[in-house]
């Protein structure tokens, strides 16, 4: 059985083109689902195993079953699909769009008859003009095609750019033309989401990987992979390597191997220092942590995850602090403000590490910013500032004495021969007018009691 799946066949012919889609046997597995009752189809997603690519890694066919049947809500279901990609490190859902579209919408259309759903919304985020492109010209070419649509509204829906609206509650806000910001939960999507009725949201690559455990059955699809992550990935590589790019993999494969392997080694031959294993708001790993399954039981002996499939690959020259500070500084500009803990917790986890790379920090402010991110961490609505927290924290533990030499020699040893050293985070890239600075004492001034 060929590894690639959702990218299958892309290297061969043009799937943006609905001709040739059809022709290599696309919407196949489209009329297979729709000869199946949608409860079927539900069930070969169960027994595929599939979990969620986007990085709660929750199972597919058990979200689709939390979705009531027609008689016991009446209100219309919806299918959401989360492409609002905005993970530092993941681009894989840029490409299934821009490469295999109609895979992508076929699954929607597989998807959307399993929940008994018509109205399909595909929230896809501002900046992937690309993607939106091909997905917008894909649609046009099915525009007369009902014996593939079935009657069944694919509206596709522009961002504005927030990385907040990558959360589902806030993406359904944002969907729903309000502030984007994360709900309270209960009651969940399933029962209470779209315009207050049952939703499902999914992610791209979850749902463009539909099509192929149809087609081959649910249980031919759990042959892949290992024990709770079966089947493929697509991992985006990037950073400090000879090849970066997105590749398809059996779940499993080695971390060595995605970044000796695929990846071609660390860039002009350097030594590895730390890779992130899922995007950034996951736990990083040292250079002697590679040698472990990309899945998610492997990555869960080492604190880490898959997440968002988003493998940063950092070599000898990069400086910890450095990294500590893009992270934060990206997450408090994406932070909402909906939870005090995230939205003022972030501010000073920017300003410690800033203080610590400037050569200004004092020993106490070490263990101050681990307590910073403690207070943060389960404190929130969404996992926005929590994954920031955990991030940074993991970057204290695993390079501590890295961190204790800003302290020691009062300033940066790496300076401005770390790569990192002039990568600008969002925040970096706009004018902002002065704001406070969080205080030096831990202490507050007698002027705020």
């Amino acid at each position: 059985m060929a590894t690639e799946l959702v990218l299958g066949g892309a290297a061969d012919r043009d799937l943006t083109k609905l001709a040739e889609y059809e022709d290599g046997g696309g919407y196949g597995a489209l009329a297979k689902a729709r000869a199946m009752t949608p409860q079927a189809v539900i069930d070969e997603l169960v027994a595929s195993e599939l979990r969620g690519r986007g990085g709660a890694f929750f199972p597919t066919g058990r979200k689709w079953a939390f979705i009531p049947k027609p008689d016991q809500n009446p209100n219309p279901h919806y299918l959401v699909v989360n492409a609002d990609e905005s993970e530092p490190g993941s681009f894989k859902d840029n490409e299934i769009m821009a490469l295999v579209p109609h895979r992508f919408i076929e699954g929607c259309l597989i998807t959307a008859h399993a929940v008994e759903s018509v109205h399909v919304f595909i929230y896809i985020r501002g900046e992937y003009t690309g993607p939106y492109e091909v997905l917008s010209a894909a649609l046009d070419e099915l525009g007369s095609r009902d014996d593939i649509l079935g009657g069944v509204a694919i509206v596709v829906h522009r961002g504005a750019g927030a990385y907040i609206c990558g959360e589902e509650t806030a993406l359904l806000e944002s969907l729903e033309g309000k502030r984007g910001q994360p709900r309270t939960k209960p009651p969940y999507p399933a029962t209470q989401g779209l315009y207050a009725s049952p939703t499902v949201v999914n992610n791209v690559e979850t749902v463009a990987t539909v099509p192929p455990i149809i087609e081959l059955g649910g249980a031919e699809y759990a042959k892949l992979g290992v024990p709770d992550s079966r089947g493929t990935r697509v991992v985006s590589i990037s950073g400090h390597v000879e090849r970066p790019g997105n590749y398809e993999i059996e779940n499993g494969t080695s971390v060595r191997e995605l970044i000796y392997g695929l990846g071609g080694g660390v860039t002009g031959g350097r030594e590895l220092k730390a890779v992130i294993p899922g995007g950034s708001s996951t736990v990083i790993l040292r250079y002697d942590e590679i040698d472990v399954g990309y899945d998610f039981n492997s990555l869960l002996a080492l604190k880490t995850a898959m997440g968002s499939a988003g493998v940063v690959v950092l070599d000898d020259r990069c400086c910890m602090v450095q990294l500590g500070i893009r992270i934060s500084e990206f997450y408090e500009h994406e932070s909402c403000g909906k939870c005090t803990p995230c939205r003022e917790g972030t501010r000073w986890m920017t300003q410690i590490l800033r203080r610590l790379e400037a050569g200004e920090a004092e020993q106490h402010e070490l263990d101050l910013l681990l307590d910073v991110c403690d207070r943060i961490n389960g404190k929130c609505l969404c996992p926005l500032g929590e994954t920031a927290a955990i991030a940074v924290a993991s970057y204290v533990d695993k390079f501590r004495p890295e961190f204790q030499a800003h302290i020691d020699e009062m300033g940066c040893p790496f300076g401005d021969s770390s790569p990192l050293h002039n990568v600008l985070a969002p925040v970096a890239m706009h004018t902002h007018s002065p704001v406070a600075t969080v205080p030096h004492e831990q202490t507050c001034p007698t002027s705020w009691l």
